[in-house]
């Protein structure tokens, strides 16, 4: 009986000392009138955000570069992608339970393995994230370009173009700048009025021409093989990549429980939208009217502009055409601003775990919300607009954005078990240990399928950026835990080199494609786990938790 009231006793004097502790801290937290980030999120908007950001860009550009190298085979790499990520956002619904933060995704990994693995994580996320808004501002100069063809020279912006990209890009702050109860409600009437812009020319094309023929007439519904459903899938997945908003608002939301059903009822029905939109492309495809061989699907790579404004415009399906042009104009600015908006917490989130200055943990005094991180992060996205505009495509932009992404999101499957190991888990999942894997697994391949390029560009910026930052910031914690993670995308850049589609092209892609998936299963997932932390790290867990702790206090 003595061991056991000395234990209770130890237990409850540590949890005061904790307690202490974070309330003699708080004062160095970023506070808005005593307050944090406020709760102002309801389930209908979450989900219309999650819709809004994922649904964009690519329903216009994704499936004309993914029949390109799939062709009807597309339709299954956008089946693949919804069990992908609906394992991917279970993980993120286990998570953001246990962890509801602003930009939580790039901070889990803190509490799992240290400063160094959180580190790399948060700067491929930010890469993710600050490249979003230029392709989204390249989206509408795409349609723009329709009535102002100075835009666009050979497929890419002008200097003319550059300058309206950078214009584009201010023009998100706004829509971030009044807080996030404003943002949710402007996001939510723009949302529907999207939908309906998007979904509806969709359908007008099917009655003015459609051709099944398309999807078995010319090699057949697989004329690339699985091989061809393979590649096609890092498009797939860059869409289904808006998702991630959602659990990056997690701190901003009403009721966390929300997160669940948003995520859930965003990826299904994205799913559901880019699969009938890849429909349309194929059965409304006129070969002739695009100057490409009938049955040529890799010519379609060589087509510039938004594809289905030019189907509508061939087909001369003038309300069509008008609704795509107003849809190819305002949609992808709002998913721009949205993800100006996320990113911006991405960015909050990265000064909580000490990677970048304290300015960015500074709420608005009457709007509550990060607005030096906003600043920060449009300045930045304008600089890549301008100065990036010139040179890739916007497929180029596309693909390396989804190499950083992916890399980001690996950490998450491995610390949803660590952290399940720790005792630091309340919320579970059922079938999460089986769950995780295949999520994590999923990442890899994504890494892998985007190819070279794309894969050693990005694996540079990041590891510039977290290079740079980690020496500033003397950022050295968690260094042994974090050699799984280099090694991973080590491993993945080698395997882009030495694969069909790399430089060396010295294994084919379905064999590298198998090496990928049973090295991350059998070697990198358990690695992970195995160089996991032992204890839940309290040091950096405070300031994301005093908030919440100083609200509960005070009802």
């Amino acid at each position: 009986m003595f061991v056991l009231n000395k234990q209770f006793i130890s237990t409850q004097l540590l949890f005061k000392l904790h307690k202490t502790y974070i309330k003699a801290t708080r004062i160095f937290l970023p506070m808005s009138g005593g307050r944090g980030l406020k709760k102002e999120i309801g389930l209908k908007s979450l989900i219309i955000i999650g819709i809004s950001s994922a649904v964009a860009t690519a329903i216009f550009f994704s499936p004309l570069e993914m029949s390109a190298v799939a062709g009807p085979g597309s339709m299954f790499s956008w089946l693949l992608g919804i069990f992908f990520y609906i394992m991917i956002s279970i993980t993120y619904i286990e998570l953001s339970q246990n962890y509801p933060e602003a930009g939580g995704p790039s901070r889990f990994s803190i509490y799992s393995h240290g400063a160094v693995t959180n580190l790399i994580n948060a700067m491929a996320d930010l890469v993710w994230y600050i490249f979003i808004p230029p392709i989204e501002a390249f989206a509408t100069i795409e349609g723009l370009s329709f009535i102002f063809p100075s835009l666009l020279f050979n497929g890419v912006p002008t200097i003319e173009g550059a300058i309206v990209g950078v214009l584009l890009m201010l023009g998100y702050i706004p829509f971030n700048y009044y807080g996030v109860k404003t943002f949710a409600k402007v996001t939510s009437a723009f949302g529907i009025i999207k939908y309906i812009i998007y979904i509806l020319p969709a359908f007008l094309l099917l009655f003015v021409y459609y051709n099944p023929a398309n999807l078995t007439a010319y090699h057949g519904i697989l004329p690339f093989g699985v091989s061809g459903v393979f590649a096609a899938m890092p498009y797939a997945m860059f869409a289904f990549g808006g998702a991630r908003v959602i659990p990056d608002l997690a701190e901003e939301v009403k009721n966390k429980a929300y997160l669940i059903y948003a995520l859930i009822i965003t990826v299904v029905t994205e799913g559901i939208i880019y699969l009938f939109f890849n429909f349309v492309f194929l059965t409304n495809l006129d070969w002739s009217k695009i100057g490409v061989t009938a049955g040529n699907w890799g010519g379609l790579s060589h087509v510039q502009g938004n594809p289905f404004i030019d189907l509508a415009y061939d087909h001369d399906a003038q309300i069509a055409l008008i609704l795509l042009l107003i849809g190819g104009i305002i949609g992808p600015f709002l998913t721009g601003y949205v993800y100006m908006g996320t990113g911006s917490r991405v960015l909050f989130a990265s000064a909580r775990s000490g990677f970048v200055g304290n300015k960015m943990l500074e709420l608005h005094e009457k709007y509550a919300i990060p607005y030096w991180a906003l600043i920060v992060f449009a300045v930045v996205g304008s600089a890549i607009a301008f100065l990036f505009a010139p040179v890739p495509s916007i497929y180029g932009l596309i693909s390396d954005a989804t190499v950083a992404g992916y890399i980001g999101f690996a950490t998450n499957p491995v610390a949803l078990l660590v952290l399940r190991k720790q005792g630091a888990t309340n919320y579970k999942v059922t079938g999460g240990s089986i769950i995780a894997p295949i999520a994590f697994m999923a990442s890899g391949l994504i890494v892998f399928w985007s190819g070279w390029p794309a894969v050693p560009y990005s694996v540079v910026i990041l590891a510039a950026v977290s290079g740079v930052l980690g020496v500033i910031g003397k950022v050295k914690e968690g260094l042994a835990e974090s050699l799984w993670y280099m090694g991973y995308i080590a491993f993945l850049t080698f395997m882009t080199y030495i694969g069909s589609d790399g430089a060396l092209n010295l294994i084919n892609y379905d064999m590298s494609t198998i090496i990928v998936a049973l090295v991350s299963l059998l070697v990198f997932y358990p690695l992970g786990i195995v160089q996991g932390l032992r204890q839940r790290n309290f040091e950096v867990h405070k300031e994301a938790t005093s908030n919440q702790e100083s609200e509960e206090e005070q009802k």
